[in-house]
């Protein structure tokens, strides 16, 4: 059923800090990508982005479960056109493109689309708790859309099993394969949240942005092309304000002017 003018929000955004905040808040579903909450979460993620106060984005959870992926009550008897699926690229895209670092905190399960999701971020961190499944194959689908985000995470061998097998698998393999960053006890997984968050505060929006876009980047042909690509970034940022800014920092035993109070 279509969501009205009146539904309550199903994603929340809070900035605090240099840091938002952007929370999922539909338990009854198990924060499955409905229509309302992947137009939400889009519409958090470009008020974030835009926000020049804001450094790093967290995206987490509400309830048991971080995302049970799509909403399978709407994709029922919808057309290839009318799947909600494919928006879900434009959500993907923007956690991958965001020039401000992301950081997923699961407290619970991801499946399907929130596993792609997950990926998407550049740093995940999980409840050793929580559970990871590409369980397409097992409803008589395939992890398409997903697996252009998730394959440049997982080894080769690890996304044939995962993806073929549907098995469930847990925090502590997801960091092994190359799915999260961290697996930690319930208790300490806000800690290990805010020493991520702690430490990306301290980077330059600039410097930033341009590591991801170097991260992202197709790498050319040969070793002396690429070093004659990076020799001529490098320099550009050595140079600009917030090189310089940061070398007198240095210098000054200070800290740079761009680290957000509190």
């Amino acid at each position: 059923m279509a969501d009205t003018v009146d539904s309550p929000e199903l994603v929340h955004l809070a900035v605090e800090a240099g840091i938002a905040t952007i929370t999922l808040d539909s338990p009854h579903n198990r924060n499955a990508l409905s229509a309302q909450l992947r137009r939400e979460l889009i519409a958090h993620l470009d008020a974030a982005i835009a926000d020049d106060a804001v450094r790093v984005i967290v995206l987490t959870h509400t309830g048991t479960v971080f995302c049970a992926g799509m909403d399978l009550k709407e994709s029922r008897g919808a057309g290839a056109e009318q799947q909600g699926v494919t928006e879900v690229p434009r959500i993907l895209t923007t956690l991958w493109d965001s020039p401000k670092p992301v950081v997923a905190r699961l407290s619970g399960p991801a499946r399907a689309g929130g596993v792609g999701i997950v990926a998407a971020c550049d740093i995940a961190v999980a409840a050793e708790s929580a559970t990871f499944a590409f369980s397409e194959v097992r409803i008589g689908v395939v992890p398409a859309v997903i697996s252009v985000t998730v394959l440049p995470r997982l080894s080769a061998r690890a996304a044939h099993e995962l993806f073929l097998t549907g098995e469930t698998f847990d925090a502590r393999r997801a960091a092994a394969v190359g799915l999260i960053n961290s697996a930690v006890p319930a208790e300490a997984l806000d800690d290990e949240v805010a020493r991520y968050t702690g430490m990306l505060r301290l980077g330059a929006p600039g410097a930033l942005a341009g590591a991801k876009a170097m991260l992202r980047r197709e790498r050319p042909a040969t070793m002396s092309d690429d070093f004659a690509a990076m020799n001529t970034l490098s320099a550009s940022y050595f140079a600009s304000e917030e090189g310089q800014e940061g070398i007198l920092a240095f210098g000054e035993k200070r800290t740079p002017s761009w680290v957000p109070e509190g």
